[in-house]
């Protein structure tokens, strides 16, 4: 399996002949939208930075898309004209099926949560998540992770935006995924708790993954105040750098 981190939690994992796109934002810097905040953290429009350059090349390979959530930072209106055009098979929460048909775009499977269905030749399952601490995870609506196990591949498992709860602490410990993909920016808007993880919960996250971390959501949204020098050197401090890849945008990992 190869993990390519492209921007924020937009990937692309190659595993045998399929290539599985997740999360996608391909819209070009400052078009996905207004500022997150405007007096937290510096208002800019999103995303603050491009895609790499080699991002477009890997995406066009596209054959099936992974959806999380709905957030325009997840799925922003460049990628569904991309998945439009090409009418890529789309796999996504049972929650979000008919928000992507209404767009008219292809949702070839649904998941539930703890509930294990095939895929790609090996099977899939919906883990919840929680996109925030205390009131603000209501109106952030519903989000889902995926833990995946394809045929010949190592087991992944996507936490997507969430905060450490007990079901990402049963997913870690009890399916015990060999890659653990966490979003590690601690988005947080002008008011209220973070949206995602603090250090504390990313760092408690690290020790408890089994195997393989890989850290997204990173200084690509005006609401992460988390910088990936700031997490390497925590990460550092509890003695984990080798177990954690924090990539820089269009870097990539074979597992």
């Amino acid at each position: 399996m190869k993990v390519h981190h492209l921007r924020n939690a937009t990937m692309v994992i190659e595993a045998g002949n399929k290539v599985i796109l997740v999360d996608p934002m391909l819209g070009k810097k400052g078009t996905a939208g207004p500022t997150f905040t405007l007096f937290r953290f510096k208002p800019q429009r999103n995303p603050i930075v491009d895609l790499p350059d080699n991002a477009i090349n890997l995406v066009e390979q596209t054959t099936h898309c992974l959806i999380t959530h709905l957030h325009p930072d997840h799925l922003d209106k460049e990628a569904e004209n991309f998945l439009l055009s090409k009418q890529i098979p789309i796999i996504c929460s049972i929650n979000d099926e008919a928000t992507l048909r209404k767009k008219g775009l292809n949702v070839s499977q649904t998941v539930d949560y703890w509930k294990e269905s095939h895929f790609l030749g090996g099977k899939i399952q919906g883990i919840p998540a929680v996109h925030g601490y205390g009131f603000i995870a209501k109106p952030m609506g519903k989000v889902m992770g995926f833990y995946i196990e394809l045929p010949n591949e190592k087991s992944i498992y996507l936490s997507a935006d969430t905060i450490y709860t007990n079901d990402v602490h049963k997913a870690l410990t009890q399916l015990k995924p060999e890659i653990s993909v966490v979003a590690c920016g601690t988005a947080q808007l002008d008011v209220f708790q973070p949206l995602l993880m603090r250090m504390d919960d990313i760092l408690k996250y690290v020790k408890n993954a089994p195997n393989h971390v890989i850290a997204n959501h990173l200084e690509a949204v005006n609401h992460c105040p988390t910088k990936r020098n700031q997490l390497k050197d925590e990460v550092e401090k509890i003695g984990f750098s080798e177990k954690i890849f924090i990539p820089q945008d269009g870097e990539s990992r074979t597992y």
